[in-house]
């Protein structure tokens, strides 16, 4: 499978595991917190598994500015998602236009410099 393929993917299967990690357990207040911690700790072993990966077979393919504003956008995207099926938030008018901006960066991270 190509670099510019499995790259995103990784990073997206990532970024579903870190943003259990971080925020999961907001879902559950009545965890000790040295729970939360280990629960999320033993989560972001995971991700760091894909993550690890992906970063090594899409350099080269991807800068490295490239591939940190790749990221950024499939965090933002993970998230938005999240918040609305697993948290129950609703998306505002601000947390779109912030998503415009970087696909905005995302445009002008990937034009040719020439």
């Amino acid at each position: 499978m190509s670099a510019w393929l499995l790259t995103p993917l990784l990073l997206v299967a990532s970024n579903v595991l870190m943003t259990f990690a971080w925020y999961g357990h907001l879902k559950q207040p009545s965890w000790p917190m040295w729970l939360a911690i280990v629960i999320s700790w033993g989560i972001a072993f995971f991700e760091y598994c894909l993550a690890v990966p992906a970063n090594r077979i899409g350099y080269g393919t991807f800068t490295g500015q490239q591939l940190k504003v790749m990221q950024e956008v499939i965090t933002l995207a993970v998230f938005a998602v999240f918040s609305v099926a697993f948290l129950g938030e609703t998306i505002r008018w601000n947390f779109l236009a912030a998503g415009g901006c970087l696909i905005a960066a995302v445009v002008f991270i990937f034009l040719p410099v020439e």
